[in-house]
């Protein structure tokens, strides 16, 4: 199955997008379902069908399916409780009645992405698009899966469990509780659900697309929005340029606004892969107006694009001098990172992990393995590539004869 992640600035006409991009495959007979996690309806509004938490098909070979955030959270929260019943009675706590919940924040982010999870494992459509949040929040939402699992394997590291028939020796002689068999259950089970979310998102079948207004501030959106998908080893296979006005006459108030367009547009088109969607004169509505829309298609066969085996998807490793030793061995690892500033950039090593921050944007990365008995010996940013020497570590590599 094909997924599409769609994003942009808020406002830039993403969920419009999304619904003509599903209703196209759909016409070119594809099974197609379209996920938005909006609160409201805006998706329908699109389609000129109401959707909402039970899938519903909106055209032929087209399903639409806007998740409740707060039926599942009330789910999640009964079952905890039943499963931490032995503690909360510990504690003299009273139980939470589903009708008194509301969802926290972040229940609506997991809840999308478990629905991305579902849809993938149920393998009954062709096509998934998914309406993300604005560009902000879906770089967010993205760095979900990752940046849990890593604060799990810390809190509750699996390989603590297999000790489990030690745990009441080890409370003893700590002097406090170890946690208890259903927390680490609860933690695997967790675990599974994000990896699958993690899977999809890095699946070669999957493709990232931005949206934007061709506008100084939608260029400066779209330039964050591709660095921020860069750090998750993500890269757009199209820029949509959304509501692109037509050559207007020299005495028309559009001549100034449709120069600014043409002046990102040339510029977007230096980088990117640009598809221009016309500006219909209206907010779209109905199929009629989305298939107006011109939307760029769907391949139908997988990415031909390599991913290397490190945890940026597109980042490459190259030793300067073949397999590195300890005398002489430097390896330097490649990350493209499109539209980073000099300043903005910044780089911790924290035993095997490598913290990297742009400005607000940050991912802490497992180093592969060949760089973990590496020390960072310099980095600089060129032509909008991270490129970080690393040497051996006399101590760690084996010395050649």
């Amino acid at each position: 199955m094909r997924t599409i992640l769609i994003t942009g600035p808020g406002g830039s006409g993403r969920t419009t997008v999304a619904a003509a991009t599903a209703l196209a495959a759909a016409s070119a007979g594809a099974r197609a379902l379209v996920l938005s996690a909006d609160r409201t309806d805006t998706l329908g509004a699109a389609l000129g069908v109401a959707t909402g938490p039970v899938p519903r098909q909106v055209a032929p070979r087209l399903t639409a399916w806007r998740p409740d955030a707060v039926e599942r959270f009330r789910d999640d929260l009964t079952a905890f409780q039943a499963r931490a019943s032995s503690v909360l009675d510990l504690l003299g706590a009273s139980r939470l009645d589903p009708e008194e919940v509301t969802p926290l924040p972040g229940a609506e982010e997991l809840t999308l992405l478990r629905a991305v999870r579902d849809a993938a494992l149920a393998e009954a459509h062709d096509l998934l698009v998914v309406d993300l949040p604005p560009a902000p929040q879906a770089l967010a939402l993205l760095a979900l899966p990752e940046e849990l699992r890593r604060y799990l394997r810390r809190l509750l590291p699996p390989e603590r469990q297999a000790a489990r028939a030690l745990r009441p020796v080890l409370g003893r002689l700590a002097g406090v509780p170890m946690p208890a068999e259903w927390l680490y259950e609860t933690a695997a089970r967790w675990d599974t659900e994000l990896a699958a979310v993690e899977a999809v998102v890095a699946d070669r079948n999957t493709a990232v697309r931005l949206v934007a207004e061709p506008s100084p501030a939608g260029a400066d959106a779209v330039r964050t929005a591709t660095l921020g998908l860069a750090l998750r080893g993500l890269r757009p296979d199209f820029l949509i340029a959304s509501r692109v006005l037509p050559e207007a006459a020299a005495d028309s108030w559009l001549t100034g606004p449709v120069a600014q367009q043409r002046k990102v547009l040339d510029e977007w088109r230096e980088s990117y892969d640009v598809r221009a969607v016309p500006h219909l004169g209206h907010d779209p509505r109905g199929h009629d107006d989305l298939a107006a829309l011109a939307v760029p298609g769907v391949k139908a066969e997988p990415s031909t694009v390599e991913w290397p085996v490190t945890d940026f998807p597109h980042s490459r490793l190259r030793s300067s001098g073949g397999t590195p030793t300890a005398e002489d061995g430097v390896l330097v690892w490649h990350i493209p990172l499109p539209g980073a500033v000099r300043d903005e950039l910044d780089l911790i090593r924290r035993g095997d992990e490598l913290v990297v921050s742009a400005g607000q944007l940050r991912r802490i990365v497992q180093l592969p393995s060949a760089l973990r008995r590496c020390t960072v010996d310099g980095a600089a940013l060129r032509e909008g590539e991270l490129r970080i020497r690393f040497v051996p570590d006399p101590d760690l590599w084996p010395r050649t004869r």
